[in-house]
């Protein structure tokens, strides 16, 4: 606990919490402002999806990077470049003249969260490496203030644009990265890997076409149709990049994406779940916030309040999540928060043209709860399962397939809503039907391959 003799918890989980905060808040804040941006830029759907999937592609696709370099250089140097990076990139996108450059700023916002989200879970893990318990609890608040800030974005963002316009989402960001800045300088600098000091520049470029070609199939093929070539050819170089990218990870002697962390089924089971629960939530939170503007014609203001129950619920559960992992472990806190996260889904079959708000309440409370439930005791597995100097290097991992999960899911949940009033109707129930399969797929692997009890 050498770290924490210099730096007391409330300090390293606040300032790593702040920077998780700004990086889940810009996920979801912009949800709420997309009818407005669409307004302003004269924008279709696709563009829209643009919009919020460029933050979370460039998320996904650099974070190996950025939790190698973490690694390699010190998570404290790598956590106050992101942070720097992504209150400059909230300027630029609060005072973007056209869309194409709002899709430019949201990806160097989405650099910036790539470079600080593995950096600040590093500090973290290195800080409590020696205390599980300490380190549970300390995950679970940090996962509580991000996961509070991605339920509250959609009603702060409500909020902002009923006070002022959508640009101002985008400028609440900046005290938020002017204080984690300063804070950092408390911070210990923490350990650097012994390892060799090249780095994967192929495999980087490899993994960035193959995800971009992904999305960007995934979210262009309702517009031009899968015979398109332009899609399926999409999505074939994209698998060919893949397998490329696989074969460059197993040969280099320096790699980005260290094949030997996949040799534990248990890793693979916690990753697989990451993405799945980013991947229903980030999709189905995209298309309700356009079911209550477009199909229920809520205001940007009462849209934003109807979403405080997520916010709710998240807070609860990551509050009481290191005491849950801690009595039960990380398995059985798993099962819990997937089954109420798919008794949350099963409640959105009650959304139609004309559904009262108290019959949405439940669905928009027991999903978070579910999610909050889960996540804490995810990551706690994910960090349990390597080594200390390759807590950034995991931690990235973990979160590109979560923010890669998350971008699949907007993109294709998006598409199914492509189509006007009646699209978005017919595509919750379709979404509800997704999301439970896979949950229920999650589930039997993490009962087999996840101890139900213990850590």
């Amino acid at each position: 606990m050498s770290t924490v003799k210099q730096t007391s918890f409330v300090q390293v989980v606040t300032i790593t919490s702040l920077a998780f905060v700004v990086a889940q808040l810009d996920v979801s804040i912009v949800n709420l402002a997309l009818p407005q941006i669409a307004q302003s830029y004269q924008a279709g759907i696709s563009t829209l999806q643009w919009v919020v999937d460029a933050y979370t592609l460039a998320f996904a696709v650099l974070m190996l990077s950025a939790g190698s370099l973490s690694d390699r250089l010190g998570a404290l140097r790598i956590f106050q470049i992101g942070i720097v990076i992504f209150g400059i990139a909230s300027a630029g996108c609060g005072l973007a003249g056209n869309s194409f450059s709002l899709v430019i700023f949201r990806i160097l916002q989405g650099i910036g969260a790539a470079t600080m989200i593995p950096s600040s879970l590093s500090l973290l893990n290195q800080a409590f490496a020696h205390e599980p318990a300490t380190r549970a609890r300390a995950v679970g608040l940090w996962t509580a203030a991000g996961s509070s800030a991605l339920a509250a974005g959609p009603l702060i963002g409500g909020v902002l644009i009923h006070i002022s316009n959508w640009r101002f989402i985008f400028y609440v960001n900046i005290p938020f990265c002017i204080a984690a800045f300063v804070l950092s300088f408390k911070l210990h600098k923490g350990a650097i890997s012994t390892a060799a000091k090249k780095f994967d520049t192929a495999g980087q470029l490899i993994w960035m076409l193959a995800a971009t070609l992904l999305i960007a199939a995934i979210i262009e093929w309702h517009q031009l149709g899968l015979q398109n070539p332009l899609i399926w050819g999409g999505l074939l170089l994209s698998l060919s990049f893949f397998v490329l990218f696989l074969a460059i990870e197993k040969q280099i002697s320096y790699p980005i994406l260290p094949l030997h962390l996949f040799n534990s089924s248990r890793f693979n089971v916690l990753l697989l779940l990451g993405g799945v629960l980013n991947g229903t939530y980030y999709g189905s939170v995209f298309v309700l916030s356009l079911y209550l503007q477009n199909v229920l014609h809520y205001p940007s203001m009462t849209a934003g309040l109807a979403f405080v129950p997520l916010t709710v619920g998240f807070v609860i559960t990551n509050l009481l999540s290191g005491k849950v992992i801690n009595r039960f472990g990380i398995g059985a806190s798993i099962i819990a928060g997937l089954a109420l996260f798919a008794v949350g889904f099963a409640g959105l079959f009650l959304a139609k043209a004309n559904t009262p708000y108290w019959q949405l309440f439940f669905p928009f409370l027991i999903m978070p709860v579910g999610m909050g439930m889960a996540v804490p005791a995810m990551i706690t597995g994910i960090l349990a399962s390597v080594e200390k100097s390759l807590s950034g290097t995991a931690s990235a991992v973990l979160n590109t397939v979560r923010q890669t999960g998350g971008a699949i899911g907007v993109a294709a949940f998006g598409a199914l809503a492509a189509g006007g009033l009646e699209s978005i109707l017919s595509a919750i129930p379709l979404i509800a039907c997704v999301a439970i399969l896979l949950i229920t797929l999650t589930t039997i692997l993490t009962i087999k391959y996840v101890r139900v009890k213990g850590n």
